[in-house]
């Protein structure tokens, strides 16, 4: 059962927004926030930010793409009918 594609350019205004959003998350005030003398499991809180934060944008930019791949229209639609050839 396939899903209705999504509007590619809707897409790529969520690619902005999670670009920004990464942006900040790596910028002073997030990093200042959790950069303190608390440790989760011995590990210290700014450590477990990042590495929690890092993967969790890795699987976002993979979503992403995936979801971009699917929405864009495929070349080897079985079900279009075959371009006309001009006869001499």
């Amino acid at each position: 059962m396939n899903m209705p594609a999504k509007n590619p350019l809707h897409l790529r205004e969520a690619w902005v927004i999670f670009f920004v959003l990464g942006l900040v998350m790596l910028n002073f005030p997030f990093l200042h926030i959790f950069n303190k003398d608390v440790q989760v499991f011995g590990t210290p809180l700014i450590i477990l930010y990042l590495m929690v934060g890092w993967p969790v944008s890795i699987l976002v930019v993979y979503l992403f793409s995936r979801l971009l791949a699917n929405a864009s229209p495929e070349a080897d639609d079985d079900n279009s009918p075959p371009p006309p050839q001009d006869q001499p």
